[in-house]
């Protein structure tokens, strides 16, 4: 049988469908466990809970994993929730590129799983994984054994080198699950070739969240000047250049991504029209302005501004401030692309932001798109950290 921990839910979140129980709300416990086991969670007050990780170094004591307290937690178990959860982006029409599995999402906590397609290798694909909690990590041969069996793959990485990982205990850590294989590939997005290396990109090796965003420039994009700043690897600019855009300017703080952009821009055979350019976003705004140059579109896909909840208010006023320039920067007309990935930027507050930039800047703006992320990265009602990606186009007027 296993152990249990009883806790207290004075904000109803956990009852509200939150499976995060934080070390402050445990009571008690019953029975001997180790790090990573599976435990029985019970409310004092209302009485079971489900089952979910334990792991007593975590803040986030307890991951539920089920509220059904009957069902097993095994091997089984995984395996099922990882097919279930490709079988939700099968449904939403994935068959490509995309994100496999989405974490609390899709009932599998502190597990991520992106899937490659190779675009000059029909039928092959790589696999990303990161295993966040001590719980998953616990079962990643299995999950990797899994995904072998769905998809079989030309290899899976590991892509564990995040510092969220100490926290549980764990060591930071990437490479190959098995055989070494090569981790460099193009994908197709969008009808444009984009470079992927999942052993050194951001994150899982590329951002998969901004699909659909991307697609939506579209018909702003018609021979526009666009200026696309927090590049990356270029997504918004190659997309705008593809397209239409008669010139697209693509800046970013870091060399590399530029390198990567531009060979992006030549992979696209639109390297002509679309240029990239290391540079301070915030000082190059500002001296645009000063010169009164201007665009008809500016793209502003910024890093997490706000990390944690304590850096709200200074990521606030970062995000006014890079809007403000932007819109000072903007054709009457002309459209900004704002995008926020910060999940403590609820979007109440980023509307609330761009709304005091604009009115600071002498702007009214006309909304004519708002997103947030596809499908493959649903949002779970109760669990407000799955939705962090906010996307807004609005049109000076």
């Amino acid at each position: 049988m296993p152990a249990r921990i009883f806790i207290t839910d004075p904000h109803r979140r956990v009852s509200g469908g939150h499976p995060w129980i934080f070390d402050s709300q445990v009571l008690r416990s019953e029975g001997d466990f180790e790090a990573g086991d599976v435990v029985e969670v019970i409310d004092v007050k209302k009485g079971p809970v489900g089952l979910g990780f334990i792991n007593p170094k975590s803040l986030i004591r307890v991951r539920l994993l089920t509220r059904n307290m009957q069902v097993q937690v095994d091997e089984g178990f995984i395996r099922h929730r990882i097919r279930a959860a490709w079988a939700h982006r099968q449904r939403m029409g994935y068959t490509g590129s995309c994100r496999v599995v989405f974490g609390e999402s899709d009932g599998l906590p502190a597990l991520i799983v992106d899937k490659f397609n190779d675009a000059d290798a029909p039928g092959e694909c790589v696999l990303s994984i990161q295993t966040l909690a001590l719980g998953m990590e616990r079962w990643k041969e299995i999950i990797a054994d899994e995904l072998r069996a769905l998809f079989d793959p030309r290899g899976i990485y590991e892509r564990n080198d995040v510092a969220i990982r100490e926290k549980e205990g764990l060591a930071q850590h990437k490479g190959p699950l098995g055989p070494d294989f090569p981790t460099q590939l193009v994908i197709n997005e969008n009808g444009l070739r984009m470079h992927v290396d999942i052993a050194t990109g951001q994150k899982t090796g590329h951002f998969l969240d901004q699909v659909r965003n991307h697609a939506a420039i579209a018909p702003i994009a018609q021979d526009a000047r666009v200026l696309d700043c927090f590049t990356h690897t270029g997504g918004f600019a190659l997309h705008a250049a593809h397209y239409g855009a008669r010139e697209v300017l693509g800046l970013d703080i870091s060399e590399e991504a530029v390198a990567l952009a531009t060979h992006n821009a030549q992979l696209n055979n639109i390297a002509d029209r679309c240029t990239f350019q290391a540079a301070n976003v915030f000082d190059f705004l500002t001296n645009a302005s000063r010169n009164n140059k201007l665009w008809d579109v500016i793209v502003l896909d910024p890093p997490a501004f706000a990390k944690s909840k304590s850096a709200l208010e200074n990521a606030t006023r970062g995000y006014k401030e890079i809007n403000l320039r932007a819109l000072k920067c903007l054709h009457t007309g002309g459209f900004l692309v704002t995008c926020s990935c910060s999940f403590h930027m609820a979007p109440e507050l980023f509307r609330k932001t761009i709304a005091d930039a604009a009115a600071d800047a002498g702007k009214q703006l006309r909304e004519v798109y708002t997103g947030s992320q596809p499908p493959d990265h649903p949002v779970l009602w109760g669990v407000p950290e799955t939705h962090y990606l906010k996307c807004h186009i609005l049109q000076v007027v």
